[in-house]
């Protein structure tokens, strides 16, 4: 079993939950010396996978039955660009799976990715899905919402904010509908599927509540005793300062990320979810106690 990305945050976790399940896990990404550190030496193999090289992919491959492609890409910085990483790259994967006989192929991407959209980020990620089932047309997409845990870029940064400011800047009226999953169960639910052998061609995964973002953002206030008003912030009005952001050393926002709250992030209701997969999600007021209590510790 090879994890493409097994150092990530969500790679990591699947290879967590692939070896307690008594599977033999191999950990692909660019700098494997990092495996070592995460998972012990013994655990698991820890091998070079650059999925921008088609010659590095095939010596990964070579020797599993099954991959999982969790490489992301969230920021774009020189060769690494969203066309490269979810659309060439994916592709890529796929058509070397094919190759070396490959008999499962899961490939991660997110709920929302869509080829039309006017976000380079969305957009990727919509075509990298439609290439990957071209290449390797029995593959199996598993789409999260976004994504939550202790070491998360979404939670961790919406609770750093309300302890530090009493005036809250909302991305819009606050009204877009999200639905937060823990990365752990995602790690599980990938888990499920490549034990189960008989896996559907699409899953969505959502958290058990779909909230308002404004509602959210409270909810992290309140379980951080924090004490913060939120107020709305037009969209054009972030789509200019991410503008600026961009052109910054360390990229803290961009216009592709103002785009992404723009959309509602809900899993759909005719497409497989953690129901099929005997999974009951985890509450998000879980996911924020647990980075709580992880911060109190260090």
């Amino acid at each position: 079993m090879l994890v493409l990305g097994g150092t990530g945050f969500l790679g990591r976790r699947v290879v967590r939950h692939l070896l307690r399940r008594g599977f033999e896990v191999r950990s692909g990404s660019r700098h494997p010396e990092r495996a070592h550190s995460i998972f012990g030496k013994a655990a698991v193999e820890a091998i070079r996978a650059d999925v921008t090289d088609e010659v590095s992919l095939n010596a990964a491959l070579a020797r599993s039955a099954n991959v999982i492609n969790a490489v992301s890409l969230y920021v774009e910085h020189g060769e690494q660009t969203f066309d490269a990483i979810h659309v060439r790259a994916a592709a890529r994967v796929a058509r070397v799976a094919r190759d070396v006989g490959m008999r499962q192929l899961v490939h991660i991407s997110g709920i929302g990715s869509d080829p039309l959209s006017r976000s380079d980020y969305i957009s990727a990620r919509g075509r990298g899905e439609n290439a990957v089932r071209e290449a390797f047309p029995g593959a199996t997409i598993v789409r999260p919402a976004v994504m939550v845990g202790p070491d998360d870029a979404f939670l961790t940064t919406i609770a750093r904010l309300v302890r530090l400011l009493p005036v809250y800047p909302l991305f819009g009226d606050g009204k877009t509908r999200l639905q937060p999953v823990h990365v752990e169960d995602v790690a599980e639910a990938v888990a499920r599927v490549l034990d189960s052998g008989d896996s559907a061609p699409c899953y969505e995964l959502g958290g058990p509540r779909v909230y308002l973002y404004r509602d959210l953002v409270k909810t992290v206030a309140r379980q951080s005793s924090a004490h913060t008003v939120t107020v709305p912030i037009p969209f054009v009005f972030w789509s200019m300062i991410a503008r600026l952001a961009e052109e910054l050393p360390s990229v803290p926002l961009t216009r592709n990320q103002v785009e992404l709250m723009r959309r509602d992030n809900v899993a759909a209701a005719d497409l497989p979810g953690f129901a099929q997969l005997a999974i009951e999600p985890a509450a998000i007021e879980d996911a924020i106690q647990e980075m709580l209590d992880q911060k109190s510790q260090r």
